[in-house]
């Protein structure tokens, strides 16, 4: 067995599980999920992106990594408490991977989400991350004893070993929990345990939790995890992996998963020159990455539990410094074209206001604000002339 692309793919699932657990564990409390609760999705995540990654790399032979949807967990955060409670949000989750199956199935789905304005999704998602990624700032100047060895790590790491920034400043948080918490976490189950519940719907979970995370999942995460395998010489398995994220979706939803989906941030990592020099032989690192997701599972609990005792604004911060680089990238898509700008920018303040009408989330009431703007401004414009 190769052991560069072995090695490859246990730092990619470390990194992309210890850059974001943090975001995952606070968007499932933030739409009504206990702390057992959100232990059990965490570890039906690992599973089922363990379980995807070795058929679709035994399959293909290709490093197709899977990943949960950070910018999901991140939509739930700035969400919050839906119509309905947790098996409203359950719900939810379940229709968002019935959504990424049937555009497996129908390809004229996958179309109409290609409609929506690249700049507009961007911008949406960056209104989402605006909140979480000021955490860092406000945590500071209440809590500067807890809160500044985690930025100063960030700030310190940034600069020499860049890739382990946000794994280090979260490894600081926890440290820095543990050290606070100690009494509390004696108390603490450590064991994760899967935690089925019955799903519920409501207009309101599926109009601001299903629709916007299904959009940001498909934008965020399983386009630019296809385009990064491409670029790496590879022939993605669009529809099959979309198939086997939709059903993994499904799957773990009862247990509390929010959504499963093509990694895009540590693709890289496991179908890279970094996964070594022969391209035929990366996708050892797909199953390396699988058994790591496993073993990291069985420490959801424990990770959870510390998430949960840790003292107002530390965790809070670590994810912020986490999702810096998501909202940078965002914000300059979403501003790239001249021509979208406006509506970009009423897309963004409307997702950053957090602003919930008729049960209705931020996320959804900005897509359709900046969608409104857009046509507005292009009404009666002349269309192109035919050469």
């Amino acid at each position: 067995m190769p052991a560069q692309p072995l090695a490859a793919g246990v730092v990619a699932a470390v990194v992309g599980f210890s850059s974001s657990f943090v975001v995952v564990v606070a968007g499932l409390t933030a739409v009504g999920a206990t702390p057992a609760q959100a232990a059990s999705g965490l570890l039906a995540l690992c599973l089922a992106q363990a379980a995807g990654m070795a058929w679709l790399g035994l399959r293909h032979r290709t490093p197709v990594t899977l990943a949960w949807s950070t910018p999901g967990a991140a939509l739930l955060v700035s969400t919050g408490a839906v119509a309905g409670g947790w098996p409203a949000a359950v719900g939810a989750f379940l229709v968002t991977g019935l959504l990424v199956v049937l555009t497996a199935l129908v390809p004229g789905l996958g179309d109409l989400v290609g409609r929506i304005p690249p700049a507009l999704a961007r911008a949406m998602l960056a209104g989402v991350l605006l909140p979480l990624c000021l955490a860092p700032v406000t945590a500071l100047a209440i809590s500067p004893v807890l809160v500044a060895p985690v930025v100063l790590t960030w700030l310190v790491l940034l600069r020499l070993a860049r890739r382990w920034a946000v794994p280090g400043s979260l490894a600081v948080a926890l440290v820095v929990v543990v050290l606070d918490a100690r009494d509390v976490l004696a108390g603490l189950p450590l064991l994760p345990v899967v935690d089925l519940t019955a799903p519920a719907w409501s207009a309101g979970a599926l109009l601001s939790v299903a629709l916007p995370l299904y959009v940001v999942t498909m934008a965020s995460q399983n386009v630019p995890g296809a385009a990064v395998l491409t670029a790496n010489g590879y022939r993605t398995p669009w529809r099959e992996a979309l198939g086997v994220t939709g059903l993994g979706t499904l799957l773990v939803a009862p247990a509390g998963g929010h959504a499963v989906n093509l990694a895009a941030i540590t693709a890289a990592l496991a179908a890279g020159p970094e996964a070594g020099p022969d391209p035929a032989r990366r996708w050892w690192a797909a199953l390396s990455g699988a058994a790591t997701y496993v073993l990291l599972g069985l420490g959801a609990g424990a990770l959870t539990a510390v998430v949960t005792a840790a003292a107002d604004g530390v965790i809070q911060a670590a994810a912020g410094l986490a999702l810096l680089g998501a909202l940078a990238a965002a914000l300059g898509e979403a501003l790239a074209d001249p021509a979208e700008r406006e509506p970009a920018v009423v897309t963004f303040v409307v997702a950053a206001s957090g602003v919930v009408v008729l049960g209705i989330g931020a996320a959804f009431w900005a897509l359709l604000a900046g969608l409104v703007l857009r046509a507005v401004l292009r009404a009666g414009r002349p269309g192109p002339r035919p050469s």
